[in-house]
């Protein structure tokens, strides 16, 4: 191609010209086409984090129980006994508003071949979705799509989802996101990395074959949407879960043989990036031939088999020798494998194809010399704080309780939940379908249970991203707590519109501030995650939805709470204070149709100070029903404490604006039963926390103080009915 050609084709992938002109000033020459493919992924957003690196140096990485924190395939903490758990979120949005099945699927398959890539094996899946208003047309079919994807590839594989949300909002019209998060287990001293070791080591391809699906999946990941982005397709990636069942099975064994030097998975920009981080980290260089590449179709080229993003793919780094190793290995699991380069002491990238070099470059530029930017940023306007007087007094609360209830995000989703399988590997003990504030899974063979969650709220980031992002991290350290489990890390998705707007990189920046404050606060360090921008379609970027994902240990598994096991009798407990937070909250947004004020804020030392003491209680076995305060206020978290419990309640309000009281959403709070009261409130009096006896559980109706008379049948069925309604079953 003539110069002028390839800064045409520059454009197309994504480079902006100063980028290209980058490109030849580092080869002292004019990239080729395959040579122009590579620099293009891997300096693509979703690849280099270019607009975010800098900010990304903010989070607390480090802490007792981290063997492993970002810069590998995932996070590794420790958990005792000599086990560690390896866990990540990662985004399919673009993929999944294309082609809803299958950038759903691709995306579970993905964020699990990061974890076993590690040495773990798989045990939990998560996903946080986000779709758009459901009176838009496209929304249905997206929820549809998304959801069969999710379960048709964790269900086939044989891995538990056992947590995760579901919210809508017309901000997520034009581009919904999909955040998947996968949890594993591996020995503490069988950890695996990606970096190779040294030169003259044979480069070992296995999975399934490569194709044209998924060419450059990163780039079009790194783009803005406008009209036309259904002509995408072509970019979105096919799974087959069965293929990936084999591909664990083969991978671990693998490790286990010993054979293994160095592994990475083929994610995003395929096998570009699996070589150039191998070989990068591993500070060696590296030559492929591109001929042994197992090719599913004929007449692929150097390009299409470098940037294809084929999924169910690994790449490994093998010891001298034990190479028939991997071959007997890959034999008796059916999977195709070649040995298809070597390591070397170039520190190139070199690639041969038909017996001709098509691909020289230096390794540096491609692995941790791309362009980074400190992008320019303004705050985002300070909302009002909101107070009780500026808001109308509801003139039915029964009314306004249903219609709360039963909004598509605070809704059941029995219905998304029920097409996924909660109980495969016959370990889940609690998730998000049957009532408890995270999802538990046990270590097997051990009393030990991991406990999940994922977390954020768009409404507060978008008003506040300083105050918002501290609470996405605090939510999740607050779930894990209210199971019982000790917070230990978090992984994190950072999803946003495009970060060259000074509004929209703002609200990165902020966010990220305050979500490193509150994990330096909470000792709850970030050990690995991901960055998605461009968010966006024709302009309009999505809500800031930096998602969290929280993992906790609970070292005696019987030793757990949930909102689910209120009995007759249990006496209600609020222990926190309210002060009337309604700025950003779902009361404002679903019965007044407003989403100003500004967000509840989070006082992290009071956060962490509550927290502790709903723990103790639950470990010294005081508490057993326990729920935290979030969503919808005290209202709220009581229907589901209800509704789980199959229960209904007695309460007596001392508030002279008892609406103030149900729908506020303070943080810090937590509601309890149980039977006896007076250890929680002596404990709360000890530690100088507000606890307040709010009345008794039994009957089938929630009353309160003479203001509400509710059945719980009519509750739910409100909170039942609206997602089957929506989709039609």
């Amino acid at each position: 191609m003539s110069a002028k050609t390839l800064a045409e084709k520059a454009a197309e992938y994504g480079l902006k010209p100063d980028e290209y002109d980058l490109i030849v000033r580092r080869l002292n020459r004019e990239p080729n086409d395959v040579e122009l493919g590579v620099f293009s992924v891997m300096w693509s957003e979703h690849c280099s984090y270019k607009s975010s690196k800098i900010h990304l140096g903010k989070f607390p990485t480090t802490g007792p129980r981290v063997i492993c924190g970002p810069g590998e395939n995932a996070g590794v903490i420790d958990i005792g006994d000599g086990q560690a758990c390896i866990f990540k979120m990662e985004s399919h949005n673009h993929p999944s508003y294309i082609e809803p099945y299958q950038g759903a699927a691709t995306g579970v398959g993905g964020i699990m071949r990061d974890v076993f890539t590690m040495g773990a094996r798989p045990i939990a899946l998560l996903n946080a979705l986000r779709f758009g208003d459901p009176s838009h047309p496209k929304t249905r079919r997206l929820v549809s799509g998304v959801v069969s994807g999710i379960g048709g590839y964790g269900n086939c594989v044989g891995v538990p989802t056992v947590a995760g949300e579901t919210n809508f909002h017309r901000g997520y019209d034009g581009n919904i996101l999909v955040n998947a998060m996968c949890v594993g287990l591996a020995d503490a001293d069988k950890i695996f990395y990606s970096a190779a070791p040294a030169a003259g080591l044979s480069v070992v391809y296995f999975g399934s074959k490569t194709g044209r699906d998924g060419i450059h999946g990163a780039t079009m990941a790194s783009q803005e949407f406008d009209d036309a982005s259904d002509e995408k397709r072509p970019t979105v990636q096919v799974g087959d879960p069965f293929a990936e069942k084999l591909l664990i099975e083969a991978t671990l064994e693998l490790m286990a043989s010993g054979a293994v030097a160095a592994i990475q998975d083929m994610g995003a920009a395929g096998l570009t990036s699996s070589s150039v981080e191998m070989a990068g980290k591993g500070a060696v260089g590296i030559e492929l031939n591109l001929d042994a590449v197992p090719q599913r179709e004929e007449g692929m080229t150097a390009y299409e088999m470098m940037l294809s993003e084929s999924q169910e793919r690994m790449l490994a780094v093998l010891k001298p020798g034990r190479e028939h190793d991997g071959e007997r290995i890959f034999a008796k699991w059916g999977l195709d494998a070649a040995t298809i380069g070597v390591t070397t002491d170039t520190g190139h990238l070199v690639l041969k194809h038909k017996g001709e070099i098509v691909c020289d470059v230096p390794l540096a530029p491609l692995f941790d010399d791309a362009p980074l930017y400190d992008r320019p940023w303004v705050a985002s306007e300070p909302q009002p704080r909101l107070t009780p007087a500026d808001l109308p007094t509801p003139s039915d609360l029964q009314a306004a309780v249903l219609k709360l209830m039963s909004a598509p995000d605070m809704a059941s989703k029995r219905w998304l939940w029920e097409q996924y399988d909660r109980h495969v590997m016959a370990d889940t003990l609690e998730d998000s379908a049957t009532g408890a504030d995270a999802g538990i899974v046990r270590v097997h063979g051990t009393k030990k249970a991991l406990a999940v969650t994922s977390d954020v709220t768009p409404r507060y980031v978008l008003n506040d991203p300083y105050e918002g992002g501290k609470q996405a991290v605090a939510e999740a350290w607050r779930n894990l707590t209210a199971v019982g489990a000790t917070p230990i890390a978090i992984t994190d998705n950072l999803n946003f519109g495009n970060p060259e707007r000074p509004q929209i990189m703002g609200q990165i920046v902020r966010a990220i501030e305050g979500m490193a404050e509150a994990c330096r606060a909470l000792d709850f360090p970030v050990v690995s995650g991901n960055v998605s921008l461009y968010n966006e379609t024709n302009g309009a970027a999505i809500p800031p939805t930096p998602t969290v994902g929280g993992v906790g240990l609970l070292t005696d598994s019987a030793k757990r709470a949930d909102f689910s096991s209120m009995q007759k009798g249990d006496v209600l407990v609020l222990i926190g204070a309210t002060l009337g937070e309604l700025g950003a909250s779902m009361y404002l947004r679903e019965l007044l149709g407003r989403e100003d004020g500004a967000p509840p804020p989070v006082d992290l030392a009071l956060e962490r100070k509550t927290g502790d003491l709903i723990r103790s209680l639950i470990e010294a076995g005081t508490l057993r029903t326990v729920h935290d305060l979030s969503d919808g206020g005290l209202i709220a978290a009581l229907a589901e404490m209800c509704l789980a419990s199959n229960l209904g309640c007695d309460l007596r309000l001392e508030s002279r604006l008892p609406w103030v009281q149900l729908f506020a959403e303070d943080q810090a709070r937590y509601l309890v039963a149980l039977n006896d009261p007076s250890p929680v409130l002596e404990a709360a009096r000890a530690a100088n926390l507000p606890a307040a006896i709010l009345g008794e559980a039994g009957g089938e109706r929630i009353v309160i103080d003479g203001v509400l008379d509710l059945p719980l049948a009519e509750l739910r069925t409100a909170h039942e009915g609206w997602m089957p309604a929506f989709m039609g079953d």
